[in-house]
């Protein structure tokens, strides 16, 4: 399977591009809550404070506006929250740097920061993060598409090109998508190392796509805001009405925007549909 924006073929005048973790595949949730929130409560020795910290992790990460975020930039956001409220967290300065002022948020990237300063901090943001994706390759049993995933890509396959954009790990993706008999039905998977979803949006593009023969299937608004830069349509698969929302693109959305009319009044109703789904 291709997993580089290069190796990527045009077939199609239209381009449907695909988040993968809490869009197509029902991950979220165990992941945030068996690997990502334990782990960092294991490395950084937050047991103290574990029951609140989890719950602020969980809220920033899968209920509110910032779902979807980084997991780097969860990582500061979550701290300086639980900081907020009078907790004494640990020294988290060059992790919050380098996430401010990296342009990729990825494992080789922070590995190549690490060769450059021998940071302890961002040492152990890597271990955190490696130790992450090894216990997610421990929850095969557990991950699965949402219903109607599987109907509503190989649909979008007959008329349309099929890119996954996701900033999760590319291996996992990879590796769940092939597990679930999705990968026959795109062109192309995306993970975190091929660059920011708005930047795999912009650089598939450019294989000659117009603005509005494009769309992203998203569930957080950091998919939203990407769509936004790129000028590109956005598709919400809405938290908790996830079988509803693929459902609803495949027998209605995917037509409107084939045929044209997913513009204006149509696209503005998902978007408010959307924003009022989280707090």
């Amino acid at each position: 399977m291709n997993d580089k924006i290069e190796d990527f073929k045009k077939t199609s005048e239209f381009l449907v591009c695909v988040d993968s973790d809490g869009c197509a595949m029902d991950t979220m949730e165990v992941k945030h809550r068996k690997c990502f929130g334990p782990k960092i409560v294991e490395i950084w020795n937050l047991q103290n404070v574990e029951e609140r910290f989890l719950e602020i992790w969980n809220d920033v990460n899968l209920y509110t506006k910032t779902r979807g975020i980084n997991r780097f930039k969860g990582l500061v956001m979550t701290l300086e929250l639980l900081e907020a409220e009078g907790v004494k967290i640990p020294n988290i300065s060059s992790i919050k740097k380098w996430t401010e002022t990296t342009n990729e948020l990825s494992n080789p990237s922070l590995q190549r920061e690490i060769d450059r300063t021998n940071d302890e901090q961002l040492r152990k943001a890597l271990e955190w993060s490696l130790a992450v994706n090894k216990a997610i390759t421990e929850l095969s049993d557990d991950d699965k598409p949402f219903v109607g995933v599987e109907e509503g890509l190989k649909t979008a396959n007959t008329a349309t090109d099929v890119a996954i954009v996701s900033s999760a790990n590319g291996a996992a993706v990879l590796d769940e998508w092939t597990r679930h008999n999705l990968a026959p039905h795109v062109s192309v998977m995306l993970g975190q190392e091929a660059g920011t979803k708005a930047y795999c949006i912009e650089e598939l593009k450019k294989f000659g796509y117009e603005n509005t023969h494009v769309l992203m299937v998203g569930d957080a608004p950091g998919d939203l805001e990407a769509a936004g830069k790129n000028g590109v349509f956005y598709y919400p698969i809405l938290v908790g009405k996830e079988a509803f929302s693929w459902r609803r693109f495949k027998n209605e959305a995917l037509g409107k925007f084939i045929d044209g009319t997913f513009t204006g009044e149509y696209q503005q109703q998902l978007i408010n549909e959307f924003n009022d789904n989280l707090r």
